[in-house]
């Protein structure tokens, strides 16, 4: 009877004259463990959730093990003689004897003992095969300049490609029995009790929004929308500095688990000095206009130092890439993963990220539906909340009242579906200035009474939350700085403005 080899093989010569590499694979390990799936069928139980046809070496090996796995899922006994009417037509199996190599494969019962390790043996060896065909095909794309040559694409493509080849066989995204989901339920319930029965996931750095959603969860889809100038953006930068400066906090005292973590920023709106430039002056307390123009003292750029010197080493990483595709915002976020730990995404703002042009042709509606679901499968592929700020459509001024809905979303209906949360940033302010009547008219008194209660007020609008109730959640917007914060203590009672 013929046998396969058991050693390795080579691959094609890579370019440069260097040594050829080597697919690594064990067939006496893949044989081993046939054989002891077709003694005991119910050693399928253990390995079946990692292991797949694809990952043995030898086509007819995986062929046989898909079988196993058909008729156990028919709950028919899989050995050499129901296996054997399956593999009649199958050149490979009568080139090494036929049915006598299924029987061959049963002949040392010991392999039973050792069938978990000469599966995890299958599972590695089959990671590192899929290592070589990824830098074989990088060499191969980074060599040939007979097309189109775009190096960040074949980047972005290649860590898309480890990242897949990292996640493959995991089983994290499996079923999960009940008692593992209720431990990360009560852990989350935990951790809302020791932060005073309101924050199970990160903080946003606003007690009110805190309270009303119990911070950022992970795998959650967060959309924040707004009117052009409700300061949406401004928002964002509060939530991504407080998680990350929380962080720093915590891992300064020792705090652990920590309600912050490090942030990544895709901005495709602002540059990150813009960026930079907004969180210092928060944080030193000058105006934003007279820091970017320079209308500063001595004591005021010395606080301005002292904030950058306490924030030199806050975990917050700004991407200002423009006009960036889902595809590789989405192999960005990996990379920051894997190498600084982030545990929150913002992205402003989703509608100038771009699809990947297979939606073109089905118009905008389609590559938005593509963008939002995109973020969705980040949020859940990497474990994280993502926060993706969003535009309203112009219908929101059509109305008396100016509040926005759901309906206002731009391609509402993506948009509305994939998130998990719907926040939307209002300010009466900014249109009460713009109905603002003649000086010494009648009205113009009851205009000043009233924009002087509205004077820094702002709301967030919860109008859509899977997990709770929406809501109001009223802020105070500090213009010169801009800045969200709590209202003081008292100004506001159940989600109402004290009048």
């Amino acid at each position: 009877m013929a046998t396969l080899p058991s050693s390795t093989i080579n691959l094609a010569l890579v370019p440069g004259g260097q040594e050829p590499a080597r697919l690594p694979f064990n067939l006496e390990a893949e044989k081993a463990l046939l054989g002891a799936l077709l003694l005991e069928n119910r050693l399928l139980e253990e390995i079946i959730l990692q292991l797949r046809e694809e990952h043995f070496h030898e086509p007819l090996h995986g062929r046989i093990f898909g079988q196993i796995k058909r008729l156990a899922d028919l709950n028919m006994v899989a050995n050499p003689v129901t296996l054997r009417p399956l593999f009649e037509t199958d050149t490979a199996l009568t080139e090494l004897g036929g049915p006598a190599y299924l029987l061959h494969l049963t002949e040392d019962p010991s392999a039973m003992i050792a069938a978990r390790d000469c599966a995890r043996q299958i599972y590695d060896l089959a990671l590192l095969r899929a290592l070589v065909r990824v830098g074989a095909d990088l060499v191969q794309a980074a060599t040939d300049t007979s097309g189109e040559v775009a190096p960040q694409k074949q980047i972005e493509a290649a860590e898309e490609a480890l990242y897949q080849v990292a996640e493959t066989g995991d089983t994290a995204s499996g079923a999960q029995d009940f008692a593992g989901a209720a431990a990360k339920a009560v852990a989350m319930a935990a951790n809302a009790m020791k932060s005073g029965g309101h924050l199970s996931g990160l903080t946003t750095g606003l007690e009110g929004i805190n309270s009303k959603i119990g911070g950022l969860h992970n795998s959650d889809l967060l959309i924040l929308a707004g009117r052009p100038a409700m300061g949406k953006t401004a928002l964002a930068t509060n939530i991504a500095f407080s998680t990350a400066y929380q962080f720093k906090k915590d891992q300064r005292d020792g705090i652990q688990p920590s309600t912050g973590a490090p942030v990544a920023f895709f901005s495709l709106e602002m540059s990150a000095d813009q960026l930079a430039n907004r969180i210092l002056s928060e944080q030193a307390r000058i105006s934003s206009e007279n820091l970017r123009m320079g209308r500063i003292n001595q004591s005021e750029f010395n606080e301005l130092a002292r904030a950058a010197q306490d924030l030199h080493d806050l975990p917050l990483y700004i991407d200002d890439t423009p006009a960036l595709s889902i595809a590789a915002l989405r192999a960005r976020a990996r990379r920051l993963k894997r190498q600084k730990k982030i545990g929150l995404i913002v992205v402003d703002y989703l509608q100038l990220l771009q699809g990947t042009g297979r939606s073109v042709s089905d118009g905008r509606v389609a590559e938005i539906s593509e963008i939002t679901r995109g973020l969705k499968t980040l949020a859940k592929e990497l474990d994280l909340p993502v926060i993706a700020l969003s535009q309203l459509s112009r219908q929101v001024e059509n109305r008396d009242d100016k509040r926005p809905q759901l309906s206002d979303l731009r391609e509402s209906g993506s948009i509305e579906q994939d998130a998990d949360i719907v926040l939307f940033v209002f300010r009466e302010e900014y249109y009460h200035e713009s109905k603002k009547p003649e000086d010494g008219s009648e009205k113009f008194q009851a205009w000043l009474e009233k924009a002087d209660r509205l004077r820094g007020r702002a709301e967030v609008i919860v109008a859509k939350q899977r997990h709770g109730a929406t809501g109001t959640v009223p802020l105070v917007f500090e213009r010169e700085f801009t800045r969200f914060a709590d209202p003081a203590d008292g100004a506001w009672t159940g989600g109402d403005w004290g009048e």
